[in-house]
């Protein structure tokens, strides 16, 4: 099996003194971005904050970036991205930040350089309506959220 992989290039301009996002493993969807701070920020249980990357990207048309929380950082310290995923869309120039939140009881002290999210970059596609009066029936028609009874 073929291991290497073709890449997109895209535009990035760093303004932090950090390294550029890059991915943990070989077949990591996510890249991890850090902090770019002035100064530690303490979070309080339960506080939101705006948290700068000194990240700038130009992505190509008919992509997305989206800011997902990092797992560790959920679980051993229930810290998350609050509008997760937040959406960076192709034609945004201005500097990529994160929106987190505690959840936990604790606070927490976000540090320059510490991975606070990560960004996957996804295609996407512009639809175009038709609008209709009924739609085709399938086996689950309008069930919803626990529809199935399954475990």
């Amino acid at each position: 099996m073929n291991q290497n992989r073709s890449k997109m290039i895209v535009k990035i301009v760093n303004q932090s003194n950090n390294p550029l996002p890059e991915y943990s493993t070989i077949h990591s969807a996510g890249m991890d971005i850090r902090a770019n701070l002035a100064e530690p920020i303490v979070l309080k249980p339960l506080e939101r904050v705006l948290v700068p990357t000194g990240l700038f990207i130009e992505l190509p048309v008919g992509y997305e970036a989206q800011i997902r929380p990092r797992s560790g950082l959920a679980i051993k310290k229930g810290v998350t991205v609050l509008n997760s995923p937040g959406t960076i869309d192709a034609d945004y120039r201005g500097e990529i930040c994160a929106i987190l939140i505690n959840l936990s009881n604790e606070e927490f002290v976000i540090q320059h350089g510490e991975r606070v999210c990560q960004m996957v970059i996804a295609r996407h596609e512009h639809i175009g309506w038709e609008q209709v009066e009924i739609l085709e029936e399938t086996e689950r028609g309008a069930g919803g959220f626990g529809h199935t009874g399954k475990n």
